[in-house]
Order: C-alpha cells, then sequence, then structure tokens
C-alpha cells in the first residue's frame, strides 16, 4: 500500500507539471511581464489568444519592445494581422527603426506593403543610406566608323522607397543602361573619341532617365573600362564582297550554262540539216532511174552531170588546200 500510495504522488507530480507547462505555454505570462517592464503596454488575454491564431507572443513582443524603444508607436492588433498575411515582422520593424535613425519617410503601412510584395525592406532602407554598386555585363557597341567597342560600366543606385512596390528590378536598370551605353557609342563619329572621353558615354546615358519606372534611382554611371574589338565596317565589307562575287560566279555560271545549251541545241539543228540533206541525196538516184525509164534523161545528161560533180569536187578541193 505504501508503494501503491508512493506511486500515485509521482503520477500526479508528473501530471501537475505537465498541466503547469501547458498553462505557461498557453498563458505567457513571462513574455507579458518582460513587455510590462519594457513600457509596452499588453493584454494577456490577448497572449493567450495569440497562441490559439497560431501566433507566436515572442516574435509580436520583442517587436513592439524594439519599436518602443526606439520611440515608435506601433499596434499588436496590426503586427498579428501582418504575421497571419505572411509578412516578416521582425524585418518590418527593423526597417522602421533604421529608418527612423535615418531620418527617411517610411510609415508602418509603407513597410508592411513592401515586405508582402517580396522585397526585403530592411535592405531596401539599408540601400537607401549606403547606395548600392552594380557592374553590368559587358556591353558591345559599334561607332559610325565601323570600330567595335565592349565597355564595362558601374551603376551606383540607391533604393526609391516609394518605388519598390511596383518598381522595376536590376535587371530592368542593367538592359537600361546597356541599352543607352550602345546609343551613346553607336551616335559617336569616331571609336577614338569615345576612347578619349568615356565619361561621354556616361553624360548621355544619365540624360535618358533610366531609372523611371523602377525602384531604385540612379546616382551615378562610371565607365570601368573600354576595350577595342572587331573592325565591323571592314568585316561588312568583305562579306559584301564575296555576296556580290558570288552573285557574279552564279550569273557567269548561268550564261555559260545557256550558251553550252545553245550551241547543243545549234548542233542538233545541224545534224538534222545533214540527216536531211543525206536523205535528199539517197533520193537523187532513184529519181535518176525513174528519169532513165521515162525517157527524161539521156546517157550524154548523166556524164555531163558526172563531169560537172567531179569538177565542184576538184574545185572544193584546191580551195581548202589553198586556206592550209
Amino acid at each position: 500500500m505504501e508503494m501503491y500510495g508512493i506511486g500515485i504522488v509521482a503520477v500526479l507530480g508528473v501530471l501537475g507539471l505537465i498541466a503547469l507547462w501547458l498553462i505557461f505555454y498557453f498563458i505567457p505570462v513571462g513574455l507579458w511581464f518582460s513587455a510590462l517592464v519594457s513600457g509596452v503596454r499588453i493584454n494577456l488575454l490577448q497572449l493567450v489568444l495569440m497562441r490559439w491564431r497560431k501566433v507566436p507572443p515572442s516574435v509580436i513582443v520583442s517587436s513592439m519592445i524594439e519599436g518602443t524603444k526606439a520611440g515608435l508607436k506601433l499596434n499588436p492588433n496590426e503586427l498579428e494581422a501582418h504575421y497571419l498575411a505572411g509578412g516578416n515582422v521582425t524585418n518590418v520593424v527593423h526597417a522602421l527603426v533604421s529608418a527612423q535613425k535615418a531620418s527617411i519617410m517610411l510609415d508602418f503601412k509603407m513597410a508592411t506593403a513592401i515586405d508582402l510584395a517580396g522585397r526585403d525592406v530592411f535592405e531596401a532602407v539599408q540601400m537607401s543610406v549606403n547606395p548600392k554598386v552594380i557592374n553590368t555585363p559587358p556591353v558591345a557597341a559599334v561607332a559610325k566608323d565601323g570600330i567595335q567597342l565592349i565597355a564595362k560600366a558601374r551603376v551606383t543606385v540607391r533604393a526609391n522607397i516609394k518605388q519598390l512596390v511596383g518598381g522595376a528590378g536590376e535587371e530592368t536598370v542593367l538592359a537600361r543602361v546597356g541599352e543607352g551605353i550602345v546609343s551613346s557609342i553607336g551616335s559617336a563619329a569616331s571609336h577614338k573619341s569615345v576612347l578619349e572621353n568615356p565619361d561621354f558615354i556616361s553624360r548621355v546615358v544619365l540624360e535618358k532617365g533610366l531609372d523611371a519606372g523602377t525602384a531604385f534611382e540612379i546616382l551615378s554611371i562610371d565607365i570601368a573600362d573600354i576595350d577595342v574589338g572587331k573592325n565591323i565596317g571592314a568585316q561588312l565589307q568583305m562579306d559584301q564582297a564575296d555576296a556580290d562575287k558570288n552573285i557574279a560566279q552564279a550569273k557567269a555560271e548561268e550564261r555559260r550554262a545557256m550558251a553550252v545549251a545553245l550551241e547543243q541545241e545549234n548542233k542538233a539543228k545541224a545534224q538534222d540539216a545533214r540527216a536531211k540533206v543525206i536523205l535528199a541525196e539517197a533520193e537523187v538516184p532513184l529519181a535518176m532511174a525513174e528519169a532513165f525509164r521515162n525517157g527524161n534523161l539521156g546517157i550524154m545528161d548523166y556524164y555531163k552531170m558526172k563531169n560537172v560533180m567531179a569538177d565542184t569536187q576538184m574545185r572544193e578541193s584546191i580551195s581548202r588546200t589553198d586556206k592550209k
């Protein structure tokens, strides 16, 4: 019985500890007391309800303590609503404190909107105080004299708090700067003038207002490096000359093919004519035989014709010999 009583006491002790832990878990007296001594007025019942709403009271209380010590007036209900919306309460409060210390106009509504938009509001405040340098990739452009230049630039930007929601990001700034570099180099009469005065590119690009509609404000554009690339003008002329040569060769080949075809056609016509002559000559003996039978041709006429033909052949052979 005595052992049985000790066991019951042990079980009751464990149950008591569990109950005590549950009480202190759902009723965060320690957090409430920390807030109280820090000058933060928050209801203990509200901390209990945060547990039921699955909002960590430690995040809300620590953020309110940080804001109160910095002189900010924060509403726990607004902080809780921002947490339930998926926002980063701690980051927002850090940003508000930093903005106040740096005299940057940033209220709670704008900070939460920036945070819910997916941007790091604390980093944006830091970038407003300490501008960021963005290095552009190599940008190739061609001056009017046909020489290619490859430029690299350093763009110093500062976050534009008012444009963080809905404003374009770094990729857009880099694309616009690259476009400005290409336009400024392309408008130069000679690549030598660009190499002598690289600040010409910076002036032209800055005058275009490339930061409009972006989440950044461009402070400066510095040309870090310019390299001379290919002679694009000469390369284009060589390509054009090759193209013209190929076209001329194609036309000459076409004319040659037409001449060959015409020659073959003429040969075919000549062969056809010779065939007709041979056929006609083959009919001569038949005609003579018919003339003999009908009495239209005598033997003396036949010998006279043979003499004429022999004389003609002799004259032709003599003329060929004289030509040689």
